[in-house]
């Protein structure tokens, strides 16, 4: 956790696809810009070589437009929302357009593998994967990995880069499924506590709450109004008792309904806290508190201390 007298880096506007694109080619000419006309229709993906496209330059501090897996070979530090979480030696990142986040390498030179996709990609006949993992690492998006992890991950990015330059016309279904299968070497990492169950009725209505409770986010201007706030009001969108979503949630993941609102409603008024210049009455009223005062209460039981403390 950073420390709250410690300097952090202002949070900058999106980095859209074709920000991401352009400031590539800008430094690697040779690599060629995308036709991004048809992301609204079939998504988009693409696949790099981190030793080739990466510097030691630490990235932006924002959030990305898109989702972004990176196989880690190095040291660095990521600085992912109110977080510095060390990397030393090899991991899977997981990244997406809800949390702000930059990497600094500490390394000589980066080594590794990204792949970028939209969310539309991603949903196109697969819409398990979010489900079960990509929704799952707003907390700690690192999953460390061990060597034989290491060899079998970076036979699956070769792979996709070489279906990239092929003209097999079916390449966007195989790559999606890479995707899937470096999904899965991570699920296979991570305690079985912290996987959706996903066979069952359960953890389908807890997906769906969890995905309809990360739309809201992120907040990107003082006009945007959290719409949903309550438990209540997640069961009326999803047409199910209370109850039943609230006993749905807990036995899928061990916690309430509530604390997974709270949680994440928590994590973006830090968020807007640290790398913005609204004051507390404007974050508290995106954040849907009518009243400054009922923020102020809110945050001091969540962190401890009230926003103005926590910002100062």
């Amino acid at each position: 956790m950073l420390a709250r007298n410690q300097e952090v880096n202002p949070l900058t506007k999106n980095e859209t696809l074709e920000d991401f694109y352009n400031n590539l080619t800008i430094r690697l000419p040779e690599i060629p810009m995308p036709n991004l006309g048809l992301i609204n229709d079939i998504g988009h993906f693409n696949v790099f070589n981190r030793s080739i496209v990466c510097t030691n330059m630490p990235s932006a501090f924002s959030r990305r437009d898109f989702y972004k897996i990176s196989l880690i070979i190095g040291d660095g530090i990521l600085h992912y929302s109110d977080k510095q979480i060390q990397i030393n030696g090899k991991a899977l990142l997981f990244t997406n357009p809800n949390v702000p986040y930059s990497w600094e390498s500490t390394s000589p030179k980066p080594n590794g593998y990204f792949c970028l996709f939209t969310e539309n990609f991603i949903h196109h006949r697969n819409e398990t994967l979010r489900e079960s993992l990509l929704w799952k690492i707003n907390e700690n998006p690192v999953i460390h990995i061990d060597d034989e992890q290491e060899e079998t991950l970076k036979d699956i990015f070769s792979k996709m880069i070489k279906e990239m330059d092929g003209d097999y016309i079916h390449k966007y279904d195989l790559l999606r499924n890479y995707v899937q299968l470096i999904a899965h070497e991570a699920l296979k990492v991570l305690p079985k506590g912290n996987i959706f169950k996903l066979n069952n009725a359960s953890a389908r209505l807890t997906a769906q709450f969890i995905e309809l409770l990360e739309r809201q986010f992120p907040i990107g201007a003082t006009e945007h109004v959290l719409e949903l706030k309550t438990a209540n009001d997640f069961a009326c969108r999803l047409l199910v008792h209370v109850n039943h979503l609230n006993y749905a949630v807990k036995e899928v993941t061990g916690k309430t309904t509530s604390e997974h609102i709270a949680k994440r409603i928590i994590t973006e008024a830090v968020a807007l806290l640290k790398h913005t210049e609204w004051n507390i009455s404007q974050i508290a009223y995106c954040l849907g508190f009518e009243y400054p005062a009922n923020f102020n209460i809110f945050f001091k039981r969540q962190m401890g201390s009230t926003p103005k403390s926590f910002r100062n």
